[in-house]
């Protein structure tokens, strides 16, 4: 018996959409465009990002110690503006490593410094099986509001829907270098006198940082299955 409706009925779980959903991250990325090393957001505001160098507090002598706490203090006290501070931990490869290990425990002809050296290359190995080597990179950000742009433009930019830039690309990037760049060339200064060298990372550099981050696969350490399981 054929019941009318039935026959264009399709079940709503086990129903095909006519169009495929793509969706990639960086429409959920507030990113408009990074250019002339500075990044651009889709509400009009921007930053940039300086990569530092790290601190072994825990070394230094105590006199030093001080010194470093004295340095820090002024740099908070004078910061005037924002910043943020991202801290990135990766697992390390460091298949290369051993490999260098490797070509000189074969270049030595003494039989006890080889010895030592094979000894060292268990120990690096054995290490590696109870916990991960990570490497951390140190980063410093200072953002750029739209609100900077001026009371026209952040309201454009605040009632726009996310998307391409509200206002021309030239003017925001004019706009935020003069903001940015006196604050970065302030905290390469009084990082300078904590003993750390801050680098402002290029528009390559960035591209690489967020392509990292969002496409991110483990590191996989390049040693043969003999070496792992070897205790």
């Amino acid at each position: 018996m054929n019941t009318p409706g039935l026959k264009n009925f399709k079940i709503p779980l086990l129903s095909i959409p006519d169009k495929p959903i793509i969706s990639t991250s960086q429409n959920h990325l507030p990113i408009a465009d990074i250019t002339e090393d500075i990044i651009l957001y889709k509400d009009g505001g921007a930053a940039i990002v300086m990569e530092t160098t790290s601190l072994n507090f825990g070394l230094l002598s105590e006199k030093e110690q001080q010194a470093v706490i004295a340095a820090y203090a002024a740099l908070i006290n004078s910061l005037s503006f924002q910043i943020q501070i991202f801290i990135r931990s990766q697992r390390k490869d460091i298949s290369d490593y051993l490999k260098y290990l490797d070509n000189a425990q074969k270049s030595l002809k003494n039989t006890k410094l080889s010895y030592l050296m094979q000894g060292y290359r268990q120990f690096i190995l054995d290490t590696i099986k109870k916990k991960n080597v990570l490497g951390k990179s140190f980063y410093i950000i200072i953002p750029f509001s739209a609100l900077e742009l001026g009371v026209a433009k952040s309201a454009a930019s605040i009632t726009r829907k996310a998307g391409p830039l509200p206002f021309p690309k030239s003017y925001v990037i004019k706009k935020a270098k003069i903001a940015l760049y006196p604050k970065r060339d302030h905290l390469i200064r009084q990082a300078g006198r904590l003993g750390l060298k801050l680098k402002q990372l290029a528009t390559i550099q960035l591209i690489d940082l967020f392509f990292s981050i969002y496409n991110s696969e483990p590191p996989t350490l390049k040693m043969s299955e003999q070496d792992l399981l070897k205790s």
